[in-house]
């Protein structure tokens, strides 16, 4: 551990220097990245330089009681001593958090799909349950969230939705949300009080800028037709609408949320970058596949990750074994506890896997 730590601090060294160069300083975009990691970078090397300051005290207050005779000073820095050792127990548990392999995605903004899967007209109202739930959620971390395109169904709710949030940490939160989300409860057209199963499928996906995927647009087809939905005039009778066909992987992505043209097209490549991403990590996942693949974080959409039971008020992730009675106020977009603990597993499986050698 100790090794990587004088790496960072190497390294932090290194990025002081870098950004008050004038031509790095005439570069905004390597600017900004430096300086997001000259910040991250600083967290942990303050937090290293305390930690061997404590191993200092703790060897100077060792060498006193290797020395001293008086018995009143000697209790003196033995109770020193202990209170030492404690901290410093403490702090190398928090440099081994700190040198847990960070997603670098996790500051990014996201796109978040919700579709409906099995179960029918139930399964659509559902979906909507679950984004109504995100909205929820979003309001209370501050976050923007603005839907790009939508299908509604035909008893209710949505068939899709698709959506951007932006924010601070908004990947890093909502990524333990992608996957099968089940729900359990008589629907509104049970004649006979039955309990169905229906469920519905969450996508998050990181908000890629065009430095982090590149895509040959002569290989993107952009159609444009009139909005549908809930609108103005202008809305529903112009070509404002765009649809992109990306030909080599098939993907379309629609966008129809705004009256300009150019902004549906602008929020349309970025969910199809989204999109792309997604399956050029999911082939790099596949090439490693020697690497232990965490559960807990994996994001993949066949997970059935979460069950919502109305009739016992019960939400069960099944990922960490979680349950909670208060259905209402998870729906509400009560789901910090859930992401907490899923953060506090998936950093345990990190440190367990050997991500953490000294």
């Amino acid at each position: 551990m100790l090794d990587k730590l004088e790496a960072i601090k190497d390294r932090f060294e290194e990025v002081s220097q870098l950004i008050i160069q004038p031509d790095v300083m005439s570069d905004m975009g390597n600017y900004t990245k430096l300086s997001k990691e000259y910040k991250d970078l600083e967290k942990v090397v303050a937090a290293y330089d305390s930690y061997r300051l404590t191993l200092e005290n703790i060897e100077s207050t060792k060498a006193i009681l290797d020395k001293e005779k008086d018995p009143e000073f000697r209790e003196m820095a033995k109770v020193e001593w202990e209170e030492l050792k404690n901290k410093k127990d403490e702090m190398e548990e928090d440099l081994r958090k700190m040198l847990i392999p960070k997603d670098p995605n996790d500051s990014k903004d996201c796109i978040l799909e919700i579709r409906s899967g099995t179960g029918g007209d139930e399964a659509a109202i559902f979906a909507g349950d679950l984004f109504r739930m995100y909205q929820r959620f979003s309001e209370k971390q501050n976050w923007n969230l603005t839907i790009l395109d939508l299908t509604f169904g035909t008893s209710g709710g949505y068939k899709e939705i698709i959506s951007s949030v932006s924010g601070a940490d908004v990947y890093g939160m909502l990524k333990y949300e992608s996957g099968v989300h089940r729900v359990q409860r008589v629907p509104a057209t049970e004649t006979q009080g039955r309990v169905h199963t229906s469920a519905a499928t969450v996508a998050v996906l990181p908000e890629m800028e065009e430095v982090d995927v590149e895509i040959d647009m002569n290989e993107v087809r952009k159609d444009t037709y009139c909005s549908s939905g809930p609108g103005g005039q202008s809305v529903n009778t112009t070509y404002s609408a765009v649809r992109l066909t990306h030909e080599p992987s098939g993907i379309v992505v629609t966008c129809q949320d705004q009256k300009s043209q150019i902004k549906n097209f602008e929020k349309a490549l970025k969910v199809l970058r989204s999109r792309i991403y997604e399956i050029e990590l999911a082939k790099h996942n596949e090439e490693v596949g020697a690497q232990r693949r965490s559960m807990v974080g994996s994001g993949d959409r066949s997970d059935k990750i979460r069950t919502y039971n109305y009739p016992q008020s019960r939400v069960t992730d099944h990922r960490i074994n979680k349950t909670v009675y208060n259905l209402p106020e998870v729906m509400e977009g009560s789901i910090e506890d859930f992401i907490s603990a899923l953060r506090f597993a998936e950093n345990a499986e990190k440190m367990k896997g050997g991500g953490m050698e000294d």
